[in-house]
């Protein structure tokens, strides 16, 4: 009896650690299928503007395909958390010669996002891609710091005379033109990135129209981008050389064309970021989530000067003056951007002996004047021989730039008597292909700057720059370019002046455009992320250091 009621015992005793056991089991089960804290999936959601257009370098205008290819390519130099530059690609400061035109960088061991080594040859291809008069590149001129450069991209050198050198597969050799003091702050702009050169030759014109046709070498992978479609994904880039500083694993984006859109999928909890224009400003002012920074965007609009209409000097000034640029950052953008009398933003460039700013220093040029802009009307009515006119303003198809064009119509056909305003509204790709075919009158687009010297709005209007929309041309204002890029750069007070000097002629002279605003950043951040670096000129924005917390 007693041996059984042993056995018995033993028996229960072994149900209730067969029972405790499959109870920790559960528990583990339970713990090791629990979500995660969102703080330790570091993934974001975000927003952008417009539509993707190319991951090219070579090829890109548009500041959304130069925020995305700026997340997977790295250049010699990028920019620090501080908006400074710091060494990227290179391996540390380059050495120069005594003249200061020529500089020798060593590479860093590093890898493209296929396991392929980053060579200094990649370089080589991709300036050489970019100064290719067969390529055609919105960024061409850009290479002209480099000897023979602006020779070659009118074709009167061969591509490799391009001062641009791989002397062996981690060392390249930059000659330049003339000395150049912020060549560092140049080096972090889209042009100036590398392309694996053995993909890039294989895949030819597909290289980089989705995200299948594309390696990078920066901190992201971009991937589910069929070339049209409006969302794609950044990854982080394993082979980064310093991806144990990225902490972002994963970053949706999704294209909010109207504001309503994406301040609605901020409001649900359903995006992390996105941008605010408009009456959306009044709404989130005073909130923990709005943010508001200064920019160095430009918002314009570009006359075609080679038109019967807009290739009158009194037709494009009239445009220039007849609106009201007060009224219009006031009840349009509503965001902290400005009105402004000049292509050149303020609070960019100082004078170099007096630290006086720019803008301040050069004044005010095509302010809004009725009076002025209806007499320069009447010039341009009695060369053309008509007094009823029309014009077509082209312009992207997101909610600000129809409310923008919109605005300029009931201005213009209130404040020039016999002006009939069409608007034509497209998707962005098609809008830069239409600038680029020269099949418009007038269009409303912006400008960032890639770095930080008024050059670089000025350049543009060059008469074979790859973005000179307007098809201005003036041997003169070319000649000035010249001279800034070339002799007085290493001269900093005749630089100034003769910069202040092309400005006046390109505003109020010419008027192959007319400036609008100066653009800020308005947008709603959720409070987990840390560390979104929102930048004030180059591109928009940079994940390379945000993180969720």
């Amino acid at each position: 009896m007693k041996k059984k009621f042993w056995i018995i015992g033993v028996l229960i005793a072994l149900l209730l650690v067969i029972v405790g056991c499959a109870s920790e089991q559960k528990k583990s089960q339970e713990t090791s299928i629990k979500q995660p804290e969102k703080k330790d999936i570091q993934e974001l959601t975000v927003t952008t503007s417009n539509e993707l257009a190319t991951l090219d370098s070579a090829l890109y205008s548009d500041v959304i395909s130069s925020d995305a290819i700026g997340q997977i390519f790295e250049g010699l130099y990028r920019i620090d958390q501080d908006n400074n530059t710091e060494l990227g690609m290179a391996e540390s400061e380059p050495s120069v010669n005594d003249a200061k035109t020529v500089y020798t960088f060593k590479l860093k061991e590093a890898k493209w996002s296929n396991g392929d080594d980053v060579k200094a040859s990649d370089f080589v291809y991709a300036f050489q891609k970019v100064v290719d008069p067969a390529t055609a590149s919105p960024s061409a001129n850009q290479m002209d710091i480099f000897k023979n450069g602006a020779l070659i991209r009118v074709g009167e050198k061969e591509l490799s005379d391009l001062g641009v050198k791989a002397l062996d597969t981690k060392t390249i050799e930059l000659t330049l033109e003339t000395p150049i003091p912020y060549l560092a702050k140049m080096l972090t702009g889209t042009p100036f990135f590398p392309q694996n050169e053995i993909l890039a030759k294989k895949l030819g014109e597909k290289y980089g129209t989705n995200s299948s046709n594309i390696v990078g070498n920066g901190p992201f992978e971009l991937t589910d981008w069929s070339g049209t479609n409006l969302n794609w994904t950044y990854q982080k880039n394993q082979t980064y050389w310093d991806q144990k500083n990225v902490q972002l694993k994963k970053i949706n984006v999704e294209v909010a064309k109207e504001t309503s859109t994406g301040a609605n999928l901020f409001d649900g909890d359903q995006v992390d970021y996105t941008g605010l224009t408009d009456e959306f400003i009044q709404k989130y002012q005073g909130a923990n989530s709005y943010h508001e920074q200064p920019k160095a965007l430009i918002g314009y609009l570009g006359f075609n000067t080679t038109r019967k209409v807009t290739g009158n000097v009194h037709v494009r000034r009239a445009l220039a003056l007849a609106f009201d640029k007060k009224a219009y950052t006031e009840s349009i953008l509503i965001d902290g951007s400005k009105p402004i009398d000049g292509f050149i933003p303020s609070d960019f460039a100082k004078n170099p002996a007096s630290n006086e700013d720019f803008r301040k220093e050069n004044g005010s040029l095509m302010s809004y004047d009725v009076k002025k802009a209806q007499n320069e009307w009447k010039l341009a009515q009695a060369e053309l021989g008509d007094t009823d006119l029309t014009l077509e303003i082209l312009s992207s198809d997101t909610g600000s730039a129809k409310k923008t064009v919109e605005f300029l119509q009931a201005q213009y056909e209130t404040n020039l008597p016999g002006l009939k305003i069409k608007l034509k509204n497209v998707p962005l790709k098609n809008r830069l292909d239409l600038n680029r075919s020269g099949d418009f009158d007038m269009f409303f687009g912006t400008w960032t700057p890639d770095y930080q010297d008024p050059i670089n709005f000025l350049e543009i209007y060059q008469s074979n720059g790859g973005i000179n929309f307007s098809n201005y041309h003036n041997n003169v204002y070319d000649e000035g370019i010249n001279e800034i890029k070339g002799e007085l750069a290493t001269k900093p007070q005749e630089r100034w002046t003769k910069m202040m000097q092309l400005e006046k002629q390109l505003i109020e002279q010419d008027a192959p455009i007319a400036v609008i605003y100066q653009g800020a950043q308005a947008y709603l951040l959720s409070s987990k992320v840390k560390q979104l670096q929102v930048l004030p000129f180059g591109r928009t924005v940079s994940y390379r250091l945000t993180f969720v917390q």
